[in-house]
């Protein structure tokens, strides 16, 4: 056991030290592989959306426990609970709207405890928020999403108004977490506890983009058109794809910090 933990290690010192372009090859090489992997293992693409959904809901429970245990929200970006409140707000919209199905409860459930961990940091935690280092602005993500949404949107059936909030949604979810990653980034040291929450939204994030990658192969891209035509399928699975990727160097570090047996992550400069 020590010696196949000290080859993960030696492993992580090698790809830490090569060149970005390096790094990015072996993250899509990893990617594929274990792609290839699922898609073999995993018979009912539906089990993936589930994990999915139960690694996200473990992510959640992680920072519950912090915010009621720790009784602080250091290290926890506000912003990046309110945009995430407010895409499953307008998800939420469209699902009543559009198609009530199991996603909705599941989304029920994630609205009102983002809006309790939002209650909790505002007003019952606020002197331990550091609202100095969760400076990004909002504005740069929910803008440019809006103005996406007008011009790629589904080409469905449905009111156009709910086509356009239905596209907002997917593209803000896309980018909701940069808060939380320039939060991290300006303190340099991640606590544990938002750590593993952020890990955990990173591959609940992944087994949802392998989930719609595997639906679309299985179907030979039939799952695409009936979601619409022209551009908007293309930036569904674009859109899953950079929620992945946004979160895959904090996720590389968070293994590396793991494999080294320390208990608070360090990031170094530049990672978001």
């Amino acid at each position: 056991m020590m010696a196949e933990k000290n080859r993960i290690q030696f492993a992580m010192s090698w790809i830490s030290r090569q060149p970005p372009k390096v790094k990015a090859y072996l993250g899509v090489v990893t990617a594929m592989t274990v792609l290839v992997f699922l898609r073999v293992t995993v018979h009912d693409n539906e089990y993936l959306f589930l994990a999915s959904e139960a690694v996200h809901a473990l992510g959640i429970s992680v920072l519950i426990y912090k915010l009621t245990k720790e009784r602080t929200c250091a290290g926890i970006s506000l912003k990046t609970q309110e945009l995430t409140a407010l895409f499953l707000a307008v998800r939420l919209y469209c699902s009543f709207v559009m198609e009530f199905d199991l996603h909705t409860l599941l989304d029920s459930a994630a609205f009102f405890t983002t809006l309790w961990v939002i209650y909790m940091i505002r007003l019952k935690l606020k002197p331990t928020y550091m609202e100095d280092k969760d400076n990004f602005v909002i504005y740069y993500v929910v803008v440019p999403c809006a103005v996406v949404s007008f011009l790629i949107h589904p080409s469905t059936h449905h009111h156009v108004i709910n086509r356009l909030f239905w596209a907002f949604c997917v593209y803000l979810e896309a980018v909701s977490v940069l808060p939380q990653l320039r939060l991290m980034q300006n303190t340099k040291i991640v606590e544990p506890f938002t750590a593993h929450y952020v890990f955990a939204l990173g591959i609940a994030r992944f087994l949802n983009c392998a989930h719609w990658i595997l639906q679309v192969l299985d179907t030979r891209g039939r799952v695409l058109t009936a979601l619409g035509y022209g551009l908007w399928p293309v930036m569904v699975l674009v859109s899953e794809i950079i929620q992945t990727f946004i979160l895959a160097d904090f996720c590389y570090y968070y293994v590396q910090s793991l494999m080294g047996g320390q208990l608070v992550l360090r990031l170094p400069s530049g990672v978001v």
